[in-house]
């Protein structure tokens, strides 16, 4: 995200970035030579060994995109769809998910979720940062409008509302452990897909460098669109809030989440 791995500065270009831009490019050129043709430019004639360098330079792309697209969404991707399947076989986390919702603005979307049955929706004040529509799609429940209640980005969290009642809500933990390799669950909207749930293990406290508050590390398969995914320890309570990756010594890449107590804060002023 500038979503997933905002914190970092030094972030190599990601894989889903790269395949954004290799379809991007393809996608201008189709777009120029069906604008030529509109304008009744005749392509220029081929000698046949041009013809075949440009038809072998397009299937060596298209090869390449393919093995991309292979890396991405069949070995980590395809890997937590199945983990998704099999925890979503789960009544807790069926309960889970209904409260979980797709933040879209119109140039991005994100996670949320509902902390309260008339419609108070818990996100990452980055999710929705110069939203000039605001949109919430429930599982259940449909597409709602929304507003911003009050953002925090020095916290990144913000809170929505939407008009409802008796909407599916998660409950937020007043006491959370955060014990070392502790299981939770998470749940949210990676990449192209939507309710997803995933797991992972905690591992400890950390400070940022541009934060005052600690945030919580885990290892978990974290992506662009999880920010502001709730995560759920094993008694179904809400513990922090997702928003970034980073990289951190001895664990390599991990999840960042916001803990609980930083929200409680702000909904008890």
């Amino acid at each position: 995200m500038s979503d997933i791995h905002r914190s970092t500065t030094d972030e190599d270009l990601s894989e889903e970035e790269l395949i954004e831009l290799v379809l991007a490019e393809q996608e201008k050129a189709l777009a120029q030579e069906q604008e030529e043709r509109l304008k009744g430019k005749k392509p220029k004639k081929q000698r046949p060994i041009v013809k075949w360098i440009v038809w072998s330079m397009a299937f060596v792309l298209f090869l390449n995109t393919f093995a991309l697209i292979f890396q991405i969404y069949s070995i980590p991707a395809i890997e937590f769809l199945k983990v998704s399947a099999r925890l979503s076989t789960q009544e807790d986390i069926k309960t889970y998910k209904k409260a979980v919702v797709e933040i879209s603005t119109g140039s991005s979307k994100g996670t949320g979720f509902v902390i309260s049955s008339d419609g108070l929706i818990v996100t990452n004040a980055h999710v929705v940062e110069d939203a000039q529509s605001l949109l919430v799609v429930f599982p259940e429940e449909g597409l709602m409008g929304a507003k911003i209640v009050e953002s925090y980005p020095d916290v990144d969290l913000a809170l929505l509302q939407v008009s409802g009642d008796d909407l599916p809500s998660l409950s937020l933990s007043n006491n959370p452990s955060y014990s070392k390799n502790e299981p939770v669950y998470f749940i949210g909207n990676p990449l192209a897909f939507t309710g997803i749930a995933n797991e992972g293990t905690l591992l400890e406290l950390t400070y940022l460098e541009d934060w005052q508050e600690p945030v919580m590390m885990m290892d978990a398969p974290v992506y662009r669109g999880n920010s502001g995914s709730p995560v759920i320890n094993a008694d179904g309570e809400v513990i922090g809030i997702v928003f970034a990756t980073a990289k951190k010594d001895p664990y390599g890449r991990v999840g960042l989440f916001i803990p609980v107590q930083v929200l409680q804060r702000i909904l008890n002023k």
